[in-house]
């Protein structure tokens, strides 16, 4: 039986509520409404630029669309650098959600120890953090397929170097974020970068981009560069460089080919070497540029210059007829020798036999004034003008303070430095009927604009005496070639240690020309510390010369101005140093 409810009877339903209770509940209501739209006016209206700032710092990003960056050319338009796409692989560690297995295949396609993974994603307090940068657009595509939550990429590009160590001097490499670090990436890093686009999105808190917002700026692709370097003779070069240096048991080896003409560098090569795009475990050694970079005594390979000048001075002429008996010569507490008692030579004589007697009384014709003022016109002491980092200026003090001795020394290379680039560069100036040219690393099909060192016919005659030295009787004989006529000079120097000069210690170079009548090229090799005894300039550096002289001319099509074989003897005459 159910009870009735009296509501009437209930002391609590019965009483009467108050009129100002449901009044102050209404205003309150009322008010918090008044609050609300308060609140809303000031955000809409009053605070609107705060708190947009604030959605925009908290959501709004903007996106660099990175530019593609420009291909480093040969002459030929072989692709020397280039960018290939490298996705980078980044994560928000607090967001990623793998199963023990994803975790074994990530670390194996990022090739990364799996412990060093784990502890990267397990950190919580961070919101951002590389996993790895620039990885293969295959291994980006498998990370991507896995679809492991909290991991994401970003587009990047890597560069890649096709012709690898043979020219990784040249063209350098470039850092992570994809600037230039050292040789033409480095030079000519703002034309090859281009300019980076940029798009405005709103994303939300796990990075998603949810909208875009704004015009999108695209970027703008960076330029190529187009350098004078023939990837076939910096190949061949290179290749003959390094056997050198292996056979002669050499700390290191260098060369310079350029073009007489036009002055562009068909080829600039250094051993040891690396390649570009795998830098691990890399040694200064082995990143050097060593043919801009190092400087050293020239040596004998500074006896035509010292000849050049006094026939430029009138002191002498081709056939003068110089003193070197007994071999030796006394000056200011010093004595300076020949290897042989070579008795009276001619101006060319002292060339072909490389006499440091006969050059020092050659030098001795003149005033240190003017032969400084020669060195400076040839570039000696000063930095080469030349679009690469790293030329230095090597060393060639006043002529105030030259003593006796020192010009004398000076005379047959010693008492100043400088690279092998600006003894190649110097040369020109004998190849260039006496005009030494402007070099460039930039193709360019116009004859180079000199200015005049010496007479056509001054350089001519020193043409005639280095093409002496390289053959019979001369101490370069083995740098003839099969088919071209070649002249230059060899040099060996004691290195330097300290303050002197280490006595099994030695750099050899071999410096010339060919065809001698018209010069097409000069070569400059320099091999550093030969340690298989055969040190001479002449034995150790004027071979590579030969070989990298008879392929270049190939290569460019010159044609052979010798119709039989030159006779090429098994040794070379000793020079002195």
């Amino acid at each position: 039986m159910s009870r009735s409810i009296l509501y009437t009877s209930s002391p609590l339903l019965a009483s009467k509520t108050p009129v100002w209770r449901s009044k102050f509940i209404v205003a309150a209501i009322a008010l918090a409404f008044a609050g609300l739209a308060g609140r809303a006016a000031y955000i809409q209206i009053i605070g609107n630029d705060f708190f947009q700032r604030q959605g925009q710092v908290r959501f709004v990003r903007t996106l660099e669309l990175p530019a593609n960056r420009g291909r480093i050319l040969d002459r030929n338009g072989l692709i020397l650098a280039s960018s290939v796409p490298a996705p980078s692989i980044w994560a928000i560690p607090e967001d990623v959600e793998a199963s023990p297995a994803q975790f074994v295949e990530l670390a194996r396609l990022l090739e990364m120890p799996l412990a060093e993974l784990r502890k990267m994603l397990g950190d919580d307090d961070k919101t951002f953090v590389w996993v790895k940068r620039q990885v293969d657009e295959p291994v980006a595509l498998k990370i991507q397929a896995m679809g492991i939550k909290g991991i994401y990429q970003r587009k990047e590009y890597k560069r890649k170097y096709p012709e690898g160590e043979t020219i990784a001097h040249v063209v350098g490499f470039t850092n992570v974020e994809d600037n230039g670090q050292e040789g033409i990436e480095l030079t000519f890093n703002k034309e090859l970068s281009g300019k980076a686009g940029s798009r405005r999105v709103i994303k939300d808190r796990l990075g998603r981009v949810v909208e875009g917002i704004g015009e999108q700026v695209p970027p703008v692709e960076g330029q190529d560069i187009q350098l004078s370097v023939d990837s076939k003779v910096q190949f061949f070069a290179y290749q003959k460089l390094r056997d050198a240096v292996i056979a002669r048991k050499a700390k290191a080896g260098s060369v310079v080919v350029l073009d007489s003409i036009t002055g562009e560098v068909l080829a600039l090569a250094n051993y040891p070497s690396y390649v570009p795009d795998k830098r691990k475990n890399l040694t200064g050694e082995q990143l050097r540029n060593r043919a801009l970079t190092d400087t050293f005594e020239p040596g004998s390979t500074m006896k035509p210059i010292t000849v050049a000048m006094a026939l430029e001075a009138g002191r002498v002429k081709p056939r003068t007829l110089i003193e070197t008996g007994p071999g030796r010569f006394s000056i200011g507490g010093f004595t300076i020798s020949d290897t042989h008692n070579y008795g009276t030579l001619t101006v060319e004589g002292v060339i072909q036999k490389s006499s440091n007697v006969g050059a020092l009384k050659i030098a001795q014709k003149m005033t240190p004034h003017e032969m400084w003022n020669t060195y400076v016109a040839l570039g000696y002491g000063q930095k080469p003008q030349i679009q690469f980092p790293g030329a230095v200026t090597g060393r060639l003090r006043s002529w105030k303070t030259w003593r006796p001795v020192e010009q004398a020394t000076m005379a047959y290379g010693y008492g100043l430095s400088a690279s092998l680039f600006q003894m190649a560069h110097s040369y020109t100036s004998f190849a260039h009927d006496g005009q030494i040219i402007p070099v460039t690393m930039l193709k360019t099909s116009e004859p180079a604009v000199g200015v005049r060192v010496f007479s056509a016919e001054n350089a001519h005659a020193v043409r005639r005496m280095l093409q002496m030295a390289a053959g019979p009787g001369g101490t370069g004989q083995l740098a003839q070639t099969v088919g071209y006529s070649v002249g230059g000079k060899s040099g060996t120097a004691h290195k330097q240690v300290g303050k002197g000069y280490a006595s099994n210690k030695y750099r050899a170079w071999f410096t010339g020309m060919a065809p001698i009548e018209a010069p097409r090229i000069i070569v400059a090799v320099m091999i550093d510390e030969p340690g298989d005894g055969k040190y001479y300039g002449g034995l150790a550096a004027a071979p590579v010369f030969s070989e990298v002289v008879q392929q270049t001319l190939r290569m460019m099509g010159v044609q052979p101005d010798m119709d039989v074989k030159p006779q090429i003897v098994t040794q070379a005459v000793e020079e002195s140093f």
